[in-house]
């Protein structure tokens, strides 16, 4: 089955690019953004995904204002069998020139949740370490991811109403990965197992000329999975990003975490962060959390709307709710990105914190499943 990107030098196995190297049915390929205003009180997020073995092609785009509920559109189709149409319904993705400037547009729809927003690149794609994680003999997740930092411009509209993102104070991260990890209806496995925990961190931040980024698995009692810190310079244009050959991210030895959580529940209220460089030099950033986004609203463990779900050959849907009247503890709530102010003594920052800790974790004395902060 060819596509159009078969005309490019670009394969990595014998067959083509439609089919990949894995017949893992988990495999996916995803683009995702978020968005948020520099004074922590309005935040989007979007994401595009294909599974090219479950044939779906699926789309979330969700938005919160401080004091106000989170809007949430979704759309799901019959994946096409050309990976450069980025449609599904009213929902498209245009890449304008890779690696620097990508526009979204959600046209109107049931939902009442629209935009037309353009990202353009202040950052070179940074590499994360390969991630992989294991369950007993079996590889659950196998995953490559690059980071981009950047601003937003453009138009948000939602059921209470509308917003101007203004380049000049919006800041947001793209991420993109692909691989193999738990996506979709669960594929029986034969003899069953024992629940497993997961711990996952991730904090992309931004300064006055450069970002840091951390990114964080865990095991139960904090033992290191994945580890990784780094900082990278921030450009004024896309047009002064060095080419994609030149690497300008200065990586740490490691980075360690501390988190304090809201009493009954699994979110954060306050958090540090410590990057430990080569020379074991140790730069601590505090966290302070500002606005706290829900991402079910982006498919993540979302009951109906999941990412990976067969709905049909077009479906789109659309809900609101109120973020304080949640459930914290909900399994379908426990997965948050917060806004989050941040310092390190001498420079001022704005970034995201992303984090969903499930199962017992013992630095924070969860026990259960799904047990709160006492």
């Amino acid at each position: 089955m060819l596509n159009k990107l078969d005309d490019y030098p670009i394969h990595q196995t014998p067959e083509p690019i439609a089919h990949p190297a894995t017949s893992d049915p988990n495999f996916y390929d995803r683009t995702w953004f978020n968005g948020y205003s520099e004074d922590g009180t309005r935040y989007f997020g979007l994401g595009m995904a294909v599974y090219p073995h479950r044939g779906i092609l699926d789309c979330h785009f969700s938005t919160i204002e401080a004091g106000g509920r989170q809007h949430c559109f979704y759309g799901s189709r019959r994946a096409p069998q050309e990976r450069t149409d980025m449609c599904v319904g009213p929902f498209r993705i245009e890449i304008e020139e890779p690696l620097r400037r990508i526009r979204v547009v959600l046209d109107d729809n049931k939902s009442g949740v629209g935009c037309d927003l353009t990202f353009t690149a202040r950052t070179s794609a940074i590499q994360e370490a390969r991630q992989v994680l294991w369950h007993r003999q079996r590889r659950v997740m196998d995953a490559t991811r690059f980071a981009q930092f950047g601003r937003w411009s453009g138009t948000v509209s939602h059921p209470d109403g509308e917003y101007v993102v203004d380049e000049t104070s919006w800041r947001g991260t793209k991420d993109r990965s692909w691989g193999v990890r738990g996506v979709g209806e669960r594929v029986p496995m034969g003899a069953p197992g024992g629940p497993r925990s997961a711990f996952f961190l991730w904090a992309p931040l931004q300064w006055d000329d450069h970002v840091s980024h951390a990114v964080f698995f865990d095991g139960p009692n904090g033992e290191v999975l994945v580890r990784e810190g780094l900082t990278s310079p921030m450009y004024s244009s896309p047009a002064d990003i060095p080419g994609e050959l030149d690497d300008v991210t200065t990586r740490m030895a490691t980075a360690v975490h501390r988190l304090e959580f809201q009493p009954g529940t699994r979110w954060v209220s306050r958090a540090e962060l410590d990057l430990i460089d080569m020379s074991g030099g140790v730069r601590t950033i505090t966290m302070e959390p500002q606005l706290r986004f829900q991402f079910k609203g982006l498919g993540y463990g979302h009951p109906t709307w999941g990412q990976g779900m067969w709905k049909g050959e077009l479906e789109i849907g659309g809900e609101s709710f109120d973020p304080d009247e949640l459930n914290p503890l909900a399994p379908e709530n426990l997965h948050v990105q917060q806004v989050v102010k941040v310092a390190d003594g001498q420079r001022q920052g704005i970034g995201a914190l992303e984090l969903i800790v499930v199962g017992p974790y013992a630095p924070a004395g969860f026990n259960d499943m799904f047990d709160g902060a006492r």
